[in-house]
């Protein structure tokens, strides 16, 4: 799932917030349930935003907050107004419009998680490209809170699924992006359709005129909050990002420890779970990694800090809370693993390394949907964020062969080898075997099951971030496949590739879908280049595919959810030997005749003849 703004705990480094006098949320005279929630992940301290609003809008007064983003404002208008929610009425009682579905997604999951301690809460995510049954369904069963895009609201309302007349708050979320994007006149559309009695909050980055408009035409005598992002990054903290989809992570991660020169490196992901299980990965791959996070005891936390501190272990994993007041020198790189909430977050994590002077590295992992973070990010700190260039199979091989020769080296400048020279002789005059031989032999037997060199070809698959020419290179092999007329209904012997699987999606030619829909659907979920993606054949309700090796099954779940042309992928393999086999129940080609066996319909056609002529017979011998 997208992720969250949630809020951020403590001031990083080298930030410099607005005053505020509130220090902990408890100030803010919030409902128990509601601090509950924000304790389970650690939250303690409100940004200055949220300080500002949350007590406006507890009175129930409208608010127009200017405030870029990633300085918490979904927590700004969600903890007051979930404070509100009446329980036993299964209505629509808050309402919040975003721009884009990732927004409403990530808004949605934000309300469910401060709502974790209300039972009974609903919220229901709406936006285009998703099926109107489930919306429908969903809104019959009662929910308390939508969160949705302005033409899919609009679309419900008019179709009367969405009733309002309950309605106690609405949001505008980034109601300049909405103006950008062209939804203003359909939100001034639904905002005259509200109850004269609601409560209401527009937000925005900035304010153009026509925000201000609907702002003075909308709103009731609104307390303007204006918040100033003055967050800066160190200057000796190199930055880069590499665009990846989360199935590819952990490989691209490993490539990532191989190729970089690090002393040592903190992790940070999102929650406890992924501390333990990323740490165990790493360290089936032969790194010196532990998990910290909240659930390990104080003792053994500040036993993995002293072993991190004294060398004994090289890489951290931790939540951003673990990581608070954590100041290790020899800390150079800091990865970003899973994106931060917001800015801060994003200030506070990096701020782990460049320390006293000492210059470190950032490496930020982003998938296609959180792209729109990256460059809000990029922003906060005023720097752009250049791309990393992932290191190729060729220079893994290269670094661990150079690598293995430096063990060599080093052992022979240690010396005290004379016993083991003499025991290596004794074996090559018993068994006359070339001493490289030997030393090949022992080295074997040294790694292990370890390979040398990268034989992992799902490794070579990668994605890659779509750049200029690769969307050129793309649209012209797209234009190729569209020329291509693929046989309907028949099997496809063409064997797959090397390094290739194939797969069956549920579309086709009925369904008017294209090979650039399929490119670019796959592309968009998967984080697949479109040079990745294979040989297309379409047939008249399903495709075949070729993709890279190694996907998944997080990701092969993903894809299965995907909508093109108003059909789901529903992906799934197809055999094994490559053969592509239509389903019978949706074949369309006719069944086999014999030649000594004739049609059914030809048979009885024969028989009426022939009774028609026989009664025809008999009626003339009677006349």
């Amino acid at each position: 799932m997208p992720p969250l703004i949630p809020l951020v705990s403590v001031q990083p480094e080298n930030t410099l917030p607005e005053e505020t006098n509130i220090k902990h949320f408890r100030d803010l005279n919030l409902p128990d349930s509601l601090i509950k929630s924000l304790e389970d992940v650690g939250y303690e301290v409100p940004t200055p935003i949220q300080a500002e609003a949350i007590p406006f809008l507890l009175e129930g007064r409208d608010l127009l907050g200017h405030a870029p983003t990633g300085t918490g404002k979904t927590a700004a208008f969600a903890l007051p107004l979930l404070s509100r929610i009446q329980l036993d009425q299964r209505q629509v009682q808050l309402m919040v419009l975003t721009p884009t579905r990732e927004l409403a997604i990530q808004v949605a999951e934000a309300l469910a998680k401060y709502a974790r301690h209300i039972p009974g809460f609903r919220v229901l995510p709406i936006y285009g490209g998703q099926e109107y049954g489930g919306q429908i369904r969903g809104l019959r069963g009662g929910v308390h809170a939508v969160v949705g895009t302005p033409g899919r609201i609009m679309d419900h309302m008019r179709k009367g699924t969405l009733k309002l007349a309950a309605l106690d708050a609405l949001v505008l979320d980034e109601a300049d992006e909405m103006l950008r994007m062209g939804f203003i006149d359909d939100v001034e559309w639904i905002l005259e359709q509200m109850p004269e009695k609601r409560q209401m909050a527009l937000f925005s980055a900035t304010m153009p005129k026509e925000v201000q408009r609907i702002a003075r035409k909308f709103l009731s005598d609104p307390k303007e909050i204006a918040i100033k992002n003055k967050t800066a990054t160190a200057s000796l903290i190199k930055q880069r990002y590499w665009s990846v989809s989360h199935g590819y992570k952990t490989d691209a991660l490993t490539r990532i420890l191989e190729i970089e020169e690090f002393d040592a490196m903190l992790i940070f992901v999102r929650t406890k779970i992924s501390t333990v299980e990323l740490a165990e990965k790493l360290a089936a791959r032969g790194y010196a990694a532990a998990p910290i996070n909240g659930d390990i005891a104080q003792n053994q936390r500040e036993k993995v800090i002293q072993q991190f501190t004294r060398g004994s272990l090289d890489i951290l994993v931790a939540t951003d809370v673990a990581a608070r007041g954590l100041d290790v020198s020899r800390i150079s790189h800091v990865v970003n693993y899973d994106i931060p909430y917001d800015t801060e977050a994003y200030i506070h994590r990096i701020g782990r390394t460049g320390r006293a002077g000492r210059k470190g590295d950032a490496i930020l992992f982003v998938t296609p949907r959180e792209r729109r973070m990256l460059a809000a990010i990029e922003k906060a700190t005023r720097q752009k964020i250049e791309k990393l260039e992932l290191p190729t199979t060729e220079m893994v091989n290269n670094k661990r062969i150079a690598g293995f020769k430096q063990k060599i080296s080093d052992v022979l400048a240690e010396g005290n080898l004379d016993f083991l020279k003499g025991l290596i002789e004794q074996y090559q005059l018993e068994h006359d075997t070339a001493a490289v031989d030997v030393a090949a032999a022992l080295a074997k037997l040294t790694m292990g099951e370890q390979f040398l060199l990268s034989k992992d070809k799902a490794k070579n698959t990668l994605p890659r971030e779509n750049t200029g020419l690769a969307r050129k290179q793309n649209q012209s092999r797209n234009r190729d496949r569209s020329k291509q007329k693929p046989r309907r209904g028949h099997n496809n012997d063409t064997q797959v590739p090397e390094g290739m699987e194939r797969y069956r999606i549920e579309v086709g030619h009925q369904h008017e879908v294209k090979p650039s829909n399929i490119v670019g659907a796959l592309a968009n979920e998967s984080g697949l280049d479109g040079d990745h993606i294979g040989h297309i054949d379409i047939h008249d309700d399903h495709c075949f595919v070729d993709l890279p090796v190694g996907m998944s099954r997080q990701m092969f779940q993903e894809l299965k959810k995907v909508w093109v042309c108003g059909q789901r992928l529903n992906i799934s393999r197809a055999e094994a030997d490559g053969a592509m086999k239509t389903r019978p129940a949706f074949s369309k080609a006719k069944p086999a005749r014999s030649k000594k066996v004739k049609p059914k319909k030809a048979r009885l056609r024969k028989t009426s003849k022939r009774k028609a002529s026989k009664a025809a017979g008999q009626k003339k011998q009677v006349t």
